[in-house]
């Protein structure tokens, strides 16, 4: 089955009762049962929930995986995974990710014993430099948030999978109709269903698909043992957007390549971040790893100005300042402010992440309207 037919059909039935075509919401908290222990697979609302049921099969053959576990965020699935790992345990992550996978692995699971090293991972042979006895897990962004860096997939996880370390890879900026890590050796992919697989920025929830039973099974029991479980309502929501996701990705790209190419040509634009440029250097690995480049693109200004990089960001009209990314509508964010606030300044610098750094989620709209935007705002 295609992409976009599992996208609409996957895991999702008529409803038995009425023929309704949409996956009816179970707004409900418990489930009536025959006799103590004896029901028709539903108990509790926590533990299990049809709606939530069909958007985790359909999130997981979206993955090319057998198991789909949905939470309440993004950052709820991210819990759960580092929940896996006991007091002394170490884990590689890329060093340039998402600022909200940063702060709960530093500020909270750093004090209950984990280890962690950041490390750039563009490079495979960093990785083989940075294990220890102790590392137990690489955590991986591809493309990353915000500077788009592309990590190769498959070259990671022959190295863990020869010293059997579990591989991670969040892939939230690519969505699943771009890259299926899973097909590239990853053990366990995660999204934060917030972004462009619900697609229109009305609701909140985080998922992990993974091919292992035993890990699919111990993910389910800390989804049901610690509640961080989306609710029905949101779980339709992410439904509906997941019937779209193919179309509205390639206008994504259309959009981001466009809006790339104008920012490159810019006089007052120094650099532009965005795989789908030939001179990116993940360029050629996007290229085979991906089926298209994504909607982010981030970039620079001339004179590395502050007081200019917000100026732009103010003056927009279509393009709306926000957190958040992969809605139909265009935002533009200031990590260092925003997004990556948590990572502490140095650590940004370094790893490239300047002050005057713009971030843009590229929307569906009519791209000229986009670029004239852009063009009236940088001046």
């Amino acid at each position: 089955m295609k992409f976009g037919t599992k996208a609409i059909h996957a895991g999702v039935h008529p409803d038995p009762t009425t023929g309704a075509i949409m996956t009816p919401i179970y707004q409900t908290s418990t489930y009536v049962q025959e006799s103590p222990g004896k029901h028709k697979g539903y108990e509790y609302a926590r533990t299990q929930n049809p709606t939530r049921d069909a958007l985790q099969d359909n999130l997981a053959a979206l993955e090319n995986g057998k198991y789909g576990i949905c939470y309440a965020s993004g950052l709820g699935a991210t819990d759960a995974i580092l929940k896996l790992f006991k007091p002394g345990d170490e884990i590689i992550a890329s060093s340039d990710l998402y600022g909200g996978t940063y702060r709960i692995m530093v500020r909270v699971f750093q004090d209950f014993g984990l280890k962690f090293k950041f490390v750039s991972l563009d490079n495979p042979a960093n990785l083989e430099t940075a294990l220890t006895e102790q590392t137990r897990m690489v955590w991986i962004e591809t493309p990353t948030n915000p500077l788009l860096r592309i990590v190769d997939i498959a070259a990671i996880a022959q190295i863990t999978q020869a010293k059997g370390i579990t591989l991670v890879v969040d892939n939230t900026f690519a969505s699943p109709y771009l890259q299926n890590p899973l097909d590239l050796g990853a053990d366990i992919v995660v999204h934060s269903v917030t972004k462009y697989i619900g697609g229109h920025s009305d609701t909140v929830m985080g998922a992990i698909v993974t091919n292992d039973d035993d890990t699919a099974s111990r993910l389910k029991f800390i989804q049901n043992a610690c509640g961080a479980v989306p609710g029905p309502q949101d779980c339709f929501l992410a439904l509906r957007g997941i019937k779209t996701l193919h179309v509205r990705m390639e206008r994504h790209c259309q959009n981001a390549q466009r809006v790339a190419a104008y920012l490159q040509q810019h006089p007052k634009v120094s650099k532009v971040y965005y795989p789908g440029l030939p001179d990116h250097p993940g360029h050629e690995l996007a290229k085979r790893q991906m089926r298209g480049f994504g909607g982010m693109v981030s970039f620079e200004l001339v004179g590395d100005s502050l007081p200019e990089a917000t100026k732009v960001m103010e003056s927009f009209e279509v393009f709306s300042l926000g957190e958040s990314l992969g809605g139909v509508e265009s935002l533009c964010t200031h990590p260092a402010s925003m997004t990556h606030a948590s990572i502490p300044k140095a650590e940004r610098e370094a790893n490239g992440l300047k002050d005057t750094l713009i971030r843009l989620s590229v929307g569906i709209e009519d791209v000229d309207d986009l670029i004239e935007d852009l063009g009236r705002a940088i001046g």
